[in-house]
């Protein structure tokens, strides 16, 4: 139950990350999301079968934790308002969203006037989503990182851009096997900095 439990607050998580960046982009100019009926919060318009179902279970059963990814939301940079931090501010809006839900339930754990069912259910929340805020801002693509990393490329250095988005998805996973246990601990400093507990 409880995995099935942790399951479920990922793709809700990851939902809300998803619609956070259909409803940036819309905001700016590009109405693709919209058009595509991913502005939902409809799980079954994001999960993602890999990302969502299978990935989760291979990281909980060996590392005793979960994460994973959604169908990315559709937009189209050509269709945002000028600007080169435009395609930046629709990446950040998905950890941002994440950001917010670990505040917003973190502050509940810190008030301590709920029932221990609903402190628990709020812990798994502000870990999750702490969770997939860090893993979503590392700078690889197509990673939301990888966006705020390329607005800070001088007009030169674009063309790299094309070689880190072509082996961006083996560079990911070279992340989560070699790197990911040595950020992993930065999450659990935040947990405890946020909701005053451990996990």
């Amino acid at each position: 139950m409880e995995f099935v439990f942790q399951i479920a607050v990922l793709i809700m998580s990851i939902v809300i990350h998803e619609v956070s960046h259909g409803y940036a982009a819309s905001m700016l100019g590009d109405q693709t999301a919209r058009y595509q009926g991913r502005l939902t919060l409809n799980p079954l318009k994001h999960v993602d079968p890999f990302g969502s179902i299978i990935l989760p279970s291979i990281s909980y059963f060996l590392g005793g934790f979960i994460f994973g990814w959604a169908k990315p939301v559709p937009y189209n940079p050509y269709n945002l308002r000028p600007g080169r931090w435009s395609e930046a501010m629709v990446a950040l809006a998905g950890p941002a969203s994440n950001i917010t839900l670990a505040l917003i339930f973190g502050l509940l754990i810190r008030m301590g006037s709920l029932g221990p069912a609903f402190m628990e259910i709020s812990a798994v929340i502000v870990f999750v989503n702490i969770l997939l805020a860090i893993f979503n801002l590392v700078p690889i693509p197509p990673l939301d990182g990888s966006k705020l990393l390329f607005a800070l490329f001088p007009e030169k250095l674009l063309e790299l851009r094309g070689f880190f988005e072509r082996y961006g998805l083996f560079l990911v996973f070279f992340f989560i096997f070699f790197v990911w246990q040595f950020v992993f601990p930065v999450i659990t400093i935040l947990f405890r900095l946020i909701t005053g507990s451990n996990f």
